[in-house]
């Protein structure tokens, strides 16, 4: 439910900080506003808003530093608010942990749509106990209460996008998930959402299994979308001490994608 949830304002100009608090003040949201990076994170970690509406341009921290170290100790939805247009600000702020960007100038109806849209966004994907998917990459787990994710017994922290993600794919092993419908089930149907955000995301989350040292979870179906696949053996190159007389060295391979 969205009414009175908690939401973090992240913005120095001062006039659009107090119109910001207005505007959600009136749609019945917990408003709270800063004008720096490093009072964002004290007070995120204190107060553990929903929603932080985080500018980019802001004092001491920018606001791609400071949604990097919020990833670290909180889920919390996170719209960046910026002048900026550039393709690649937005990349950047996906892959630090932003959920949603909204440039400026914008409407007042249109940022209060996009708190709703976070807030709307559906969390139970999965049974509310622990999940466990047996893989030939290790044991994957899923514990939706704790929002936590641990892969051959190493945490993942993801996203709440992240999560929602690898969430609806474990849901449906093997199954290939259209970027139509992994916008309908993990945005809510939002338009906000391209085949490039979803593409963004997913790059994200795969980055993060395979920085596990076991990737090789999801795969790439070209032109149609993405699926999780558990794998029934793994398969090691044999070292120089357990390679028999004789046996030549077998040819170099990459690792495999995720």
């Amino acid at each position: 439910m969205s009414e009175h949830a908690k939401v973090l304002v992240v913005e120095d100009d001062l006039e659009i900080c107090h119109l910001i608090e207005l505007v959600l003040a009136a749609a019945h949201l917990d408003v709270r506003a800063v004008g720096d990076g490093e009072t964002a994170l004290v007070v995120a970690q204190a107060w553990v808003p929903d929603v932080m509406l985080l500018d980019l341009d802001i004092p001491a921290t920018d606001g791609f530093e400071v949604c990097r170290q919020l990833r670290t100790f909180s889920n919390a939805y996170v719209v960046m608010l910026t002048a900026r247009t550039e393709d690649s600000d937005k990349v950047i702020g996906f892959s630090t942990g932003a959920d949603d960007y909204l440039t400026k100038p914008f409407s007042p109806p249109e940022l209060v749509a996009r708190v709703h849209a976070m807030l709307r966004r559906p969390r139970d994907l999965v049974k509310t106990s622990p999940v466990r998917v047996e893989q030939a990459l290790g044991l994957l787990e899923i514990d939706v209460d704790a929002h936590e994710v641990r892969v051959a017994g190493d945490r993942v922290l993801l996203t709440k996008i992240e999560f929602d993600l690898l969430a609806t794919l474990t849901e449906n092993v093997r199954q290939v998930l259209t970027r139509d419908q992994l916008r309908e089930r993990v945005w809510g149907g939002s338009r906000r959402a391209d085949d490039h955000t979803v593409d963004v995301h997913m790059s994200n989350l795969r980055r993060k299994i395979s920085a596990t040292g076991h990737g090789g979870m999801i795969t790439t179906v070209r032109g149609v979308g993405y699926r999780f696949i558990p794998k029934s053996q793994v398969v090691h190159p044999l070292n120089d001490q357990q390679r028999t007389p004789g046996q030549r060295t077998p040819a170099s391979k990459s690792r495999p994608r995720v």
